[in-house]
C-alpha cells in the first residue's frame, strides 16, 4: 500500500537550499544489514530479535524519515524465509518510497579480489533478486568493507550500478578538503563513469552512540555548505541493538526514536534517500581514488610488529593534536595484505580462484546455477580476514567456504574431470603443491620438505579437515597484557565497540603462544634434522592408488616416507634405515565440526568413550583411536600397524572480536610417537559418514 503524502520526493532547492527561509542539508541516511554465510541460525534469529525487526518496525512509524538499506544476500534470502511478515514491513516501505534498496555482491565478497566475471555476476544476481523479492532494482550498491580499488568501476558500471559510498577518509587520502566533501563525485575507469558518495566519519562515529539531540545539532551544522549539501551515513545496522549496550540504549532508552523525531522536527535537515538526491543535484567534479578501506582496517591488515608502529604513530599524531590534519597521509595497509599476513586466507583464496577459472572455462549451458551457488559461497568475505569483525578466526565461518569448495569441485571433477596429476604452487609461495584424490578423498601434499598434508577433504562429507589457523602474534595481545579489567568511559553516551576493552575467557601468557610449524596432517619431528625430497612423483600419482614418496638423508641414516590414498583413506608409510630405537613424533591437526562441543568425543578400540575434543587424552600402547562427530555427521579413524602412544589436546587461538578477547577452538590436535624397528610403520586416517553406535 502506498502513502500518498510521501510517494514523491521533496524536489530539492536551487541556490543554497532555500527552503521556507531556512538553509538546509540533505540527510543521506542508509544502513548495512549482514550476517556471513555459515552463520548459526541463533545467532541470526538473535540478530533479528535485538536489531534488525525494532529497527524496521521503528522507522515503518515514521513514512516521511527516508532511508536507504542493504541486506546482504544470504542474510535477505534466511529472513524473507523465516521472518516474513518482518520483511513485509520493509517491502511496504519501499513501495511507499520511503526505502531505497542497495545493492552488492549476492554473497557480500569483496569485489576486489574475486574474478571480473564474478564480480558482475555477484551484482547482477543479487539485484536481480531485490527486484524480484522487493520490488525496487538497485541503482547503488554497498562497497563490503568499503574496500575501494578502482578495478571494481567496470564492473559496477557493467552491472548497471551508478554510485556507491566510500568513506569520507577514501576522499582525503586524495587530497580532497573535508569541507568539500558535502556531495557526490565521479570516477571513472577505462572510460566507465561511477558516482562516488562519501560517507561522514563525524556521523559514522556519532551515530548511535552519542546523544541524539547532539548528532542532529552537528547535523544542523552541516546545513548550507555549499549548493545542495548532503550529509551523509551509511554504516552497520548492528550498530542498532547488537553491539555491546546497544540495543538499551537504542530501543528501550529510544536514541533511535528521538534521532527520528528531532531530525523530522528539524527545519534544517531533510532525509533523502541516495535516488532522490542522485537524480536532482550535480556531481562535484572528478575524482581518483587511491586503493584503500576505512581507517580501522588499514591498521588491522598490517602484520602485529608494522600494526604496533603504526598505531604507536597515530598515538603519537593524536597526543601531538596532528591527527586531524595528517591522518589522510597516516596510512596503513590494503585489504589484500590479509593473504600474506595469513596463509590460510591465501591459501582458501587461491582454491577459490582456480575453482572459477575452472567454472568460467565451462561453456554456458554447462555452467549451472548450482555450481555458482557453490562458486559465489566460497567467495563470502567473512571467512578471509580478521579484524574487530572478521571471521578468519572462526571456525564455522571457513567450514562454510571450504564445503562450498570441496562441493564445487566434486560437481567439477565429475562434469570436466581433472588430469590425474595436478602439481603447482597453487598459493604462490614458492613451493609446489601435489594433488592426490579420488572420488571419495582429496589429499594436498605441500612439496616445502616436510612431506606433509595440507589440505584433506571428504567430497562426501563435504569437509576439509585440513582446515585449522595457526596460533600468531597479533598486535592488539598488548592490549591483555596492558589491561584485563575491561573498558572504561566517562560521560554521556556510550562505548563503541572499537574502544571497548573486555574479555570474554581467561587469558594466560601461555595461550599467546606462536606457532611456526606447518599445521595439517603427518608432519613429524624428522624434519628437524634434515628435509624430504620427493621421489618420481608424477609416476606414483599415475598408478592405483595414488602415492607420493620422500627421501630424507638423516644424520647417518635415511627414511623413505610415502603418502598414499586409497578409497576412503591417507596412509602415512615410515620406513628408516639405520635409526632403529629413534623415537619419531607425528603431528596431525584435524579440523573436527563440533570442536569442544558436547557433540564431539573419542572412542578407544574398545569402543569406550574416553572424553570430548576438548578433554586432554594420553593413551599408551594402542592402535585405533576414533573421533566421532556429531555436527559433521561422520567420524575419523587413526590407526596404526603397531602399537603407538597417543597424545591429544585442543588447540586454541586468541583473538579479538567486538564483545572481547576470546579463545576460539580451531581443531584437535594429536600427537603420536612410535620407535622405529626394523619394518615400515603405517599410520592411516580413514574417514567414514555416519555416527558411531555404540
Amino acid at each position: 500500500m502506498t502513502d500518498k503524502t510521501t510517494s514523491h520526493p521533496a524536489s530539492l532547492s536551487k541556490g543554497d537550499n532555500q527552503v521556507a527561509g531556512y538553509k538546509t542539508v540533505s540527510l543521506l541516511f542508509g544502513v548495512h544489514a549482514h550476517q556471513p554465510v555459515g552463520n548459526f541460525p541463533e545467532v541470526i534469529d538473535d540478530a533479528h530479535l535485538r536489531c534488525y525487526r525494532p529497527f524496521l518496525q521503528t522507522l515503518h512509524r515514521f513514512p516521511e524519515f527516508r532511508f536507504a538499506v542493504h541486506f546482504s544476500g544470504w542474510l535477505l534470502d534466511y529472513l524473507l524465509q523465516k521472518f516474513p511478515d518482518d520483511m513485509a514491513l520493509l517491502r511496504e516501505m519501499v513501495a511507499r518510497g520511503q526505502v531505497e534498496l542497495f545493492g552488492a555482491g549476492d554473497t557480500e565478497p569483496v569485489l576486489a579480489v574475486i574474478p571480473e566475471q564474478d564480480r558482475v555476476g555477484q551484482l547482477t544476481r543479487f539485484s536481480d533478486k531485490l527486484e524480484a523479492k522487493l520490488g525496487q532494482r538497485p541503482q547503488g550498491a554497498w562497497l563490503t568493507e568499503r574496500v575501494w580499488e578502482a578495478t571494481v568501476v567496470p564492473s559496477l558500471a557493467d552491472a548497471g550500478i551508478r554510485y556507491v559510498t566510500v568513506d569520507d577518509y577514501h576522499f582525503l587520502c586524495a587530497g580532497k578538503e573535508a569541507s568539500q566533501l558535502n556531495g557526490y563525485y565521479t570516477t571513472e575507469e577505462g572510460g566507465k563513469p561511477l558516482d562516488l558518495f562519501p560517507i561522514s566519519e563525524g556521523l559514522r562515529y556519532r551515530i548511535p552512540f552519542s546523544i541524539a539531540h547532539e548528532v542532529v545539532g552537528y547535523m544542523e551544522q552541516l546545513a548550507g555548505q555549499g549548493e545542495n549539501a548532503c550529509a551523509v551515513y551509511f554504516d552497520d545496522i548492528e550498530k542498532f541493538g547488537i553491539w555491546p549496550e546497544t540495543y538499551e540504549w537504542v530501543y528501550e532508552k529510544k536514541w533511535l526514536e528521538n534521532f527520528i523525531c528531532g531530525v523530522l522536527a528539524s527545519k534544517k535537515i531533510k532525509t533523502r534517500t541516495y535516488r532522490e538526491y542522485h537524480a536532482e543535484a550535480k556531481t562535484r567534479g572528478i575524482v581518483y581514488l587511491p586503493t584503500t578501506s576505512y581507517i580501522e582496517m588499514n591498521e588491522w591488515t598490517l602484520p602485529a610488529p608494522a600494526a604496533a608502529r603504526y598505531a604507536g604513530l597515530v598515538a603519537r599524531e593524536k597526543s601531538a593534536g596532528r591527527y586531524e590534519e595528517h591522518k589522510a597521509y597516516v596510512r596503513g595497509g590494503i585489504w589484500k595484505n590479509f593473504f600474506t599476513r595469513y596463509p590460510e586466507s591465501n591459501w582458501m583464496h587461491k582454491r577459490m580462484q582456480a575453482l572459477s577459472l575452472r567454472v568460467a572455462g565451462l561453456s554456458e549451458k554447462r555452467r549451472t546455477s548450482d555450481l555458482l551457488d557453490d562458486l559465489y559461497e566460497a567467495q563470502a568475505n567473512d571467512a578471509y580476514w580478521h579484524g574487530l569483525f572478521g571471521g578468519l578466526y572462526l571456525p564455522h565461518l571457513r567450514r562454510a567456504v571450504y564445503n562450498a569448495i570441496v562441493r564445487l569441485e566434486a560437481k567439477l571433477d565429475r562434469i570436466a574431470p581433472r588430469k590425474l596429476s595436478v602439481q603447482a604452487d597453487f598459493d604462490k609461495d614458492g613451493f609446489d603443491e601435489f594433488c592426490l584424490f579420488n572420488k571419495e578423498l582429496q589429499a594436498i601434499v605441500k612439496l616445502n620438505g616436510y612431506a606433509g598434508v595440507c589440505e584433506f577433504d571428504d567430497y562426501r562429507l563435504k569437509h576439509n579437515f585440513g582446515d585449522t589457523l595457526r596460533r600468531q602474534a597479533e598486535h592488539y595481545f598488548e592490549k591483555i597484557h596492558k589491561d584485563k579489567k575491561g573498558g572504561k568511559h566517562s560521560g554521556e553516551g556510550i562505548v563503541s565497540a572499537h574502544d571497548r576493552i573486555a574479555f570474554k575467557h581467561e587469558i594466560s601468557s601461555s595461550d599467546l603462544l606462536t606457532d611456526h610449524q606447518p599445521h595439517g596432517l603427518f608432519i613429524d619431528s624428522l624434519i628437524h634434522y634434515g628435509k624430504y625430497l620427493p621421489i618420481d612423483s608424477y609416476a606414483l600419482v599415475n598408478t592405483t592408488p595414488a602415492s607420493m614418496q620422500f627421501h630424507a638423508e638423516i644424520e647417518q641414516g635415511e627414511v623413505t616416507k610415502a603418502i598414499t590414498l586409497t578409497g576412503n583413506r591417507i596412509d602415512a608409510q615410515y620406513t628408516a634405515k639405520r635409526h632403529k630405537g629413534k623415537v619419531i613424533s607425528v603431528r596431525l591437526l584435524l579440523a573436527m565440526p563440533c570442536c569442544d562441543g558436547y557433540a564431539g568425543r573419542y572412542i578407544d578400540a574398545d569402543n569406550r568413550i574416553l572424553g570430548g575434543f576438548g578433554a586432554l587424552l594420553e593413551l599408551s600402547k594402542t592402535d585405533r583411536l576414533i573421533l566421532d562427530d556429531g555436527v559433521l555427521g561422520g567420524h575419523l579413524i587413526l590407526g596404526a600397524s603397531q602399537a603407538v602412544s597417543i597424545y591429544a589436546a585442543p588447540y586454541f587461538t586468541v583473538s579479538q572480536s567486538e564483545a572481547g578477547f576470546e579463545k576460539i577452538m580451531q581443531a584437535v590436535e594429536i600427537t603420536v610417537q612410535f620407535q622405529v624397528g626394523d619394518g615400515a610403520l603405517s599410520l592411516w586416517v580413514e574417514s567414514k559418514e555416519g555416527n558411531v553406535q555404540l
